[in-house]
């Protein structure tokens, strides 16, 4: 199963700095969010990676991309050629995850850090999440299924 910092690592390959497709920590830490939410509702429930997301005070955050990022502050992050073979000589995301992935970029890609950051704090699996404390996936699933006949 992929992690967080594959979905991050692909999603950064996409981008486009000097551009609406320029990436900063904010705004992947939200495409991130927004890849696990439809790839569960468009997989049956199933994860796209096990990492945890938290009710953050600035929206749904992996903990472990914020401490990876942090660095670049409100900085673009430089976009970084993805290889879809991990060092055992399998795929990473199968053909559908990229798919969906690809679906996240073209629908939520042009937006800003601050933008999907207001878009999370509108929508129930934040909102009903104690800030600092884990969004659950049960949560995250049941948001996005209710989703899927109008969004992607």
């Amino acid at each position: 199963m992929p992690k967080a910092k594959d979905v991050a690592n692909y999603l950064l390959s996409l981008s486009t700095p000097n551009t609406p497709r320029a990436i900063t920590p904010l705004k992947l830490q939200k495409l991130v969010y927004y890849s696990q939410g439809w790839h569960m509702a468009l997989n049956n429930g199933k994860p796209l990676f096990d990492d945890d997301i938290l009710a953050w005070e600035h929206g749904p955050v992996v903990s472990e991309l914020y401490f990876d990022y942090k660095h670049y502050g409100y900085l673009t992050i430089n976009p970084q050629p993805f290889n879809n073979m991990t060092t055992k000589n399998k795929k990473v995301f199968s053909n559908k995850q990229l798919e969906i992935l690809k679906a996240v970029w073209d629908s939520y890609g042009e937006y800003d850090g601050k933008y999907l950051e207001e878009l999370t704090h509108q929508e129930e699996p934040w909102l009903t999440t104690n800030r600092n404390e884990i969004i659950k996936k049960q949560k995250i699933k049941s948001y996005f299924n209710r989703l899927t006949t109008n969004k992607l």
